[in-house]
Formats: C-alpha cells, structure tokens, sequence
C-alpha cells in the first residue's frame, strides 16, 4: 500500500496496478462473475423444487454481515411488490413451519450460528434454500435435504453481496406465486451491467471518465458521510460505509437523508479548540489549537428516476455530491431499481479498492 497522500495521482495506471499487490481491484470487478455463476446454477435446475410452492413467507437470513445487508437490501427492494411477506432475520426465526420458505446466506461452513439456521429450518419442515460454502459442518447440516447455492466463485467475503443479493432474487423468482418477476432483471442482464460498470472503472480509464475513481477522489483526505434518499439506498448507504472501513480504512458514517438534513450545521462546523471560528490567516496552532478538519462531504445515495427531484431533495446540504447511475448517459433508459442499486454497490467497492491503493484515510 502506498502511503497517505491527497496527491496520488489515480490517473497513473502503472502505479496502481503495481500498488494492488493484493488484487483487490481484480476481487471488487467481479461482482458480475458472481451473479453470472447463480444465474448458471439456476439454469442448471437447482431451483426446481420451488416453481409450485405458495410460501406462507420467505425468510432472508443473514448469517454474517455481507449477507445481512444483502438480506436488508432485498426487503427493501421486493417487499412492497411481493405478495408473500418478505423477512430478513439474523437466524431461522421460531415461528417457521412447513409453510415457509428460508434463504440461510453466509460464507463460514463452520459457523455454528449459520449451520443452526440450516438445522433449524429443516427441523420445522421448511424449504431451505443455503447460500454457502458445500463443505463441513453446513454440508453436514444440510445432509441432501436443503437446496444448494454454494458460492462457484471464491473471494473474501466483503465482496460477496453481488452473490447473496443474486441468490435471494433467484429464490423469489423460482417462485411464481411471490410475482415479483416483473421487477427483478433477468440476472444474466443483471451481470452484464455490473460488468459494464466494472469495465467503466478499470484502472486504465481516467477519473473523468471512471466512476469509481472519481468517488475515490472526492473522497480522499476528507470525513464521509453516506445518506440514502429511501430504504433502498439507506441499506446501500450502510454498505458503502463497511466497504470504506474494510477497504480502506476510512471511517464513514451512513445515515437517512433527512438526518443528514437535520445535522446540517454540525456538519459544516470548523470551530477550532478554543471554540473560535477558524480563520487560515490569524489561526496559531499554539494558541488556537489544531487545525480543524475539513466540513463533512455527504454523497447522497439515489435510485430515483427523476435525478433533478434527488438532488434538489439534497439541496441544503453544502457540500454534497449525488451518486446515482440515472442520467449518466443520454441513450439509455433508466435501469431497473435492483440492477440501480447492485450497480451502485459496485461502485461504491471499488471506490474503497483505490482509496486503499492510494493510502486510505
């Protein structure tokens, strides 16, 4: 990794590339290759067993915490166009039965919690579909019982949501009696414009024309703040923050828009230690103290279709940016609000990926 500085220059492609000594450029693209692998496994019959079911429910269980946020944002997504209630849960609730559908989604065969939920759904006779490793203690727990959609592609599991979200949408479409299809992009489809949005941010394109890297650079050697504008893009909002954590070390708050709205002034404060306002021309660090950091910068988090309503929603916010993939080309018609927010996830990675190869925080 190289060392903290606002002057990396992300437009250096050798350095990059040379820097990813761990390759998590190359770990952060291939959320596409995910989905594609569940599409493959789906069209090799291994859903079958659901197409005639009616759940009474469909339960998203989230055994770690890539698939919990899978799980959150899926709800989010499906719930209100779904005609079987939709649940996202830490563990295979109690009140399960035979009339139940649950998704148990990790990536620890050996987790005692996530081989629990496998047991614990099997036990109270329910369809259980595991989205995790086919190895050890979950292979044990499911035993020829449960449907598997083990992972076909091995990565760390920070950048497994591409895989559980492609999973949890799989099961709910298996099922025509959840009707949720219409809103759910074909997942080859779905792959294909993550992988476009990969391509967009290779490190071979420079920051005006790469995303990724231009989140990065409005990032860099500032405090974040992620707001989501609905519950799609709070639980995005949530993720972006992990992934800047685990990626780059950069600590990040995530937050409701209207909260950020509401702390507006706390986020522009640039008091120094006296309490005085800082002003660069008088400020003496022996008298005054140190020099305070920079206002909060909020990138707000839309999957609206109307990008101007997002942005004026925003408005108040003085140092803010908008990320949302409506509008950025003048050709194409807005995507569909799952592929939106699976697009957006991505970027949000692969931003984390070049602040860390630029040092982080």
């Amino acid at each position: 990794m190289t060392a903290p500085s606002p002057l990396f220059d992300f437009d250096d492609a050798g350095a990059l590339i040379a820097a990813d000594i761990d390759g998590i450029l190359r770990m952060s693209a291939l959320g596409g290759a995910q989905i594609r692998a569940t599409a493959s496994a789906v069209d090799e019959h291994a859903l079958d067993r659901l197409h005639d079911l009616h759940p009474r429910s469909v339960v998203l269980v989230g055994g770690d915490a890539r698939s919990a946020r899978a799980a959150e944002l899926v709800v989010a997504l499906l719930a209100a166009h779904a005609t079987v209630p939709l649940v996202a849960a830490p563990t295979t609730p109690t009140w399960v039965g035979p009339l139940d559908v649950v998704v148990v989604a990790g990536d620890d065969a050996g987790d005692p919690a996530l081989v629990e939920s496998v047991a614990a759904g099997l036990r109270r006779s329910a369809e259980v579909v595991v989205d995790a490793p086919d190895e050890g203690p979950i292979r044990a727990a499911a035993a020829g019982r449960a449907l598997l959609l083990s992972p076909r592609i091995h990565l760390p599991s920070a950048y497994a949501l591409a895989r559980h979200v492609a999973v949890f949408c799989a099961v709910l479409t298996a099922m025509a009696a959840t009707r949720v299809r219409p809103h759910v992009p074909d997942l080859a489809d779905l792959a294909d414009a993550v992988d476009a949005e990969s391509g967009r941010n290779h490190p071979s394109n420079e920051v005006f024309h790469n995303p990724a890297k231009a989140l990065a650079v409005r990032m860099q050697s500032r405090r974040v703040a992620l707001a989501g504008d609905s519950p799609v893009t709070v639980a995005l909002a949530r993720h972006g923050a992990e992934m800047l954590l685990l990626g780059a070390g950069l600590i990040a708050t995530a937050a409701a828009l209207p909260d950020a709205l509401a702390a507006r002034d706390r986020l522009l404060d640039t008091t120094t230690g006296t309490g005085e306002p800082y002003d660069p021309f008088f400020h003496d660090e022996q008298l005054d103290g140190p020099i305070p950091e920079a206002p909060v910068r909020v990138f707000v988090l839309s999957v609206d279709d109307d990008r101007r309503a997002a942005q004026r929603r925003a408005a108040a916010l003085p140092d803010m940016e908008l990320v949302s993939v409506v509008g950025e080309t003048e050709t194409r018609a807005v995507p569909p609000v799952v592929e939106q927010a699976v697009v957006l996830a991505a970027r949000i990675e692969m931003a984390a990926a070049y602040l860390r190869l630029a040092g982080g925080r």
